[in-house]
């Protein structure tokens, strides 16, 4: 972090960097902060999770096992996460969540360092981790809106993606590899757990925005039908939660359960070579968000959205093929740098064109729906590479997984958001009322 933001203010601050635009906002900056160290604290836990699963049982249906006690209690409270977030101030729902994961992390630590850890523990604690990041993940993303102009927001998303994959998948996984070798994944456990504090204290210190809807008294089941009849209403809304609900069930499980079982069983350096992996793929993202931010996205930006995703997918199957560091190194760049391309033009579309009275729904239903079947995707993990092997799983995965994003663009009415932004025109339901208006 820079020492003082203060020229940032001035005129022509950011007029040279584009990306860092959005950072002018004080409540931004705060976000952007809390936000990159928690990140950079779950960049350590990814390597130092996948070694203390395979430490305590070295078999990809363990750590399948965990993914699932992680995503399950994630979707279940998704819903309500999101109308949650639309009915009370964002910021206490996201330092809220931040603060329970704080205490889970703290205890995995404790539990890790006293050789306490048990399987049965370690799914538990991944249960309240994983609900409490149903609230803060839709809360986050509808509170950006709220701290920015609209025309910051493609460059908010393009920092945002930059922010992230430098800590997640970049500086975390290679400082968590390091780590994990030298002082165990307990006490590894602990600094993701110190990150969380940094994030609550960041949050804090964001002044309070006015709820969306102070004035709306609907139950909160309605809330949520509002929400869905809004989804089902926009052909690109629900045609692009669709395909990826399919190809994560199709990929995913066999990405994180697999990629760290073979560096572990064919690399000497263990835990820093499946740090070095992640660190490639987030040098890779971090270059994509740079680009975007700097130059924006192209005006049929659905469309390489699409084609991002697509190419991203198919990179799986280059964790299958690869037989070396390298090779599994480059499907990392490779995969990660498309889906921060595509990533950014998806967020930013939501952020542009959903009613930001609906946003936290919307967003919430959007993480449901797309990781709605990944406990089905580990728990298929195990028996799938049981019967086809480790690598055979992971090229399949990607083939059919790419295959299932592209779908959605044969469609027209997926394609019209383009078509909209392209002749620079506003959809014709972007209010409220476009909920009860079948498109």
């Amino acid at each position: 972090m820079q020492q003082s933001y203060e020229a940032l203010d001035r005129p022509g601050g950011f007029s040279r960097v584009r990306l860092l635009a959005p950072l002018a906002h004080t409540d931004y900056r705060l976000l952007a902060a809390g936000m990159s160290v928690s990140l950079l604290g779950d960049g350590l836990f990814l390597v130092a999770l996948a070694w203390q699963v395979y430490t305590l049982s070295d078999a990809p249906t363990a750590l399948a096992t965990v993914g699932i006690a992680m995503t399950i209690p994630t979707i279940t409270c998704l819903l309500i996460g999101g109308a949650v977030s639309d009915r009370f101030d964002r910021r206490l729902v996201m330092l809220t969540a931040d603060m329970v994961r704080a205490v889970a992390l703290a205890a995995l630590a404790v539990l890790a360092i006293t050789h306490a850890l048990t399987i049965p523990e370690l799914i538990a604690i991944a249960a309240a981790y994983g609900a409490a990041t149903a609230f803060f993940n839709p809360a986050s993303d509808a509170l950006v809106p709220q701290l920015l102009p609209a025309d910051a927001l493609a460059q908010a998303n393009s920092l945002d993606q930059l922010i992230r994959p430098v800590m997640l998948r970049l500086a975390g996984p290679a400082l968590g590899g390091l780590a994990v070798s030298a002082i165990g994944a307990g006490w590894t456990f602990g600094l993701d757990a110190a990150s969380f504090v940094v994030s609550v204290v960041a949050l804090l210190a964001m002044s309070r925005r006015p709820v969306p809807q102070a004035a709306e008294t609907k139950a909160g089941l309605e809330e949520i039908k509002a929400g869905l009849r809004y989804v089902r209403s926009h052909a690109w809304l629900w045609a692009t939660l669709v395909s990826a609900a399919i190809a994560y069930l199709l990929f995913m499980g066999p990405t994180e359960v697999l990629l760290p079982f073979i560096v572990k069983h064919r690399f000497a350096a263990g835990a820093r070579d499946l740090g070095l992996i992640f660190a490639a793929g987030g040098l890779g993202s971090l270059i994509c968000a740079l680009a975007v931010g700097q130059f924006g996205l192209p005006r049929r930006s659905l469309t390489l959205m699409y084609a991002a995703w697509t190419v991203a997918t198919l990179a799986v199957a280059g964790y299958g093929v690869s037989r070396g560091l390298w090779g599994l190194m480059l499907a990392s760049v490779l995969f990660n740098t498309l889906e921060t391309a595509g990533t950014i033009a998806w967020a930013t579309a939501k952020q542009r064109h959903v009613p930001t009275q609906l946003l936290g729904r919307v967003s919430s239903l959007d993480w449901l729906i797309s990781i709605g079947l990944l406990p089905l995707s580990y728990a298929l993990t195990g028996p799938i590479s049981g019967a086809l092997g480790a690598r055979t799983t992971l090229i399949w995965a990607g083939v059919l997984g790419a295959i299932v994003t592209f779908a959605p663009l044969l469609s027209r009415r997926v394609r019209s958001l383009d078509d909209v932004d392209e002749l620079g025109h506003v959809p014709e339901t972007t209010g409220y009322e476009a909920v009860m208006l079948p498109r």
